[in-house]
């Protein structure tokens, strides 16, 4: 069973993004965030879900990426969200990220317009590769319905990797259904396409199925322990392990999930201005806020070196 080669590791975070009170990212602490999960095994998948990339322009997140790598990061450990509703925008952030060196892209569908056919999104995606026109381009396909309203059917990916084979090399599910990823995984698994679970709950079945690992929110808080888990799978110890990673996931999950992971960082890393979310988000009351920092001390929880 072969994969395309990448230097992208098994587990990436959709880096939270700190920002200035003016709405604006604050790159030096987006870096320092990014090391430290490069540090702990993590890959950054900048200007994911997690990221409120959606709450950015074209703009900034380009200038950010600029920053990001001339700050030191590695672009071959980086795998940006380039996706938007606009071809234009997305053929525009597509290009920078590519010209930057960055080993991937993660590409939303266009998630305004709902009840779309296969035959339109293969298009939009068929556009952007066009435009960006560079051999260098590797698409990570990212399907998540729970947000977009709009699932990536096999066919679709079948085809896109039929027509785009170097191009179009993986996909990021955050479907939340297994089954779906696992038929992903088994209609592609001769073409090296590779498949990423959007969560850590499905870490574990994903590599024992044949997927390559996952991109996960949590990796932005608990880093070590879902890399650790991916390079070591094959141990005994991995069911057991699987296990603390889906429990430390419910306490989260209680919560709105990025402004819980933002309070946990603004806690641990003694920055209350962490807790900044863009709207429509909205950052965890006082209440919330401490009882979430009161459940995940009662655990033992810790974010070393942060």
């Amino acid at each position: 069973m072969s994969t395309h080669t990448s230097t992208l590791s098994a587990v990436l975070s959709p880096v939270l993004t700190p920002f200035n009170a003016d709405g604006s990212p604050n790159c030096k602490k987006l870096l320092r965030q990014c090391q430290w999960l490069q540090s702990n095994g993590v890959g950054q998948a900048v200007f994911g879900t997690n990221s409120e990339a959606n709450s950015m322009s074209a703009g900034q997140k380009i200038d950010v990426l600029h920053e990001l790598i001339g700050g030191g990061l590695d672009p071959k450990n980086m795998m940006p969200g380039t996706g938007a509703c606009s071809v234009a925008d997305a053929s525009t952030m597509t290009k920078a990220a590519v010209k930057a060196g960055c080993a991937g892209v993660l590409m939303l569908p266009p998630f305004y317009y709902k009840d779309v056919a296969d035959d339109g999104l293969f298009q939009y995606y068929a556009e952007i590769i066009e435009a960006v026109g560079d051999a260098k381009l590797k698409i990570y396909v990212y399907n998540i319905p729970p947000v977009t309203k709009i699932g990536l059917s096999v066919p679709l990916l079948e085809r896109l990797v039929k027509t785009y084979p170097n191009t179009v090399i993986g996909i990021k599910d955050s479907s939340g259904d297994w089954p779906y990823t696992e038929s992903v995984i088994k209609a592609l698994l001769g073409t090296g396409f590779r498949v990423y679970a959007g969560s850590e709950v499905f870490l574990l079945r994903a590599l024992r199925a044949g997927g390559v690992g996952c991109i996960s929110a949590m990796a932005n808080v608990n880093p070590k322990a879902i890399a650790d888990l991916a390079a070591r799978w094959q141990e005994p110890a991995a069911d057991h392990a699987q296990e603390a990673l889906t429990a430390l996931r419910s306490v989260y999950a209680q919560y709105p999930m990025i402004p819980a992971m933002k309070a946990a960082v603004a806690h641990y890393s003694k920055d209350p201005e962490w807790s900044r979310v863009r709207p429509p988000l909205l950052a965890l009351v006082p209440s919330q806020h401490s009882k979430l920092i009161a459940e995940l001390e009662k655990i033992g929880f810790q974010m070393p070196g942060l």
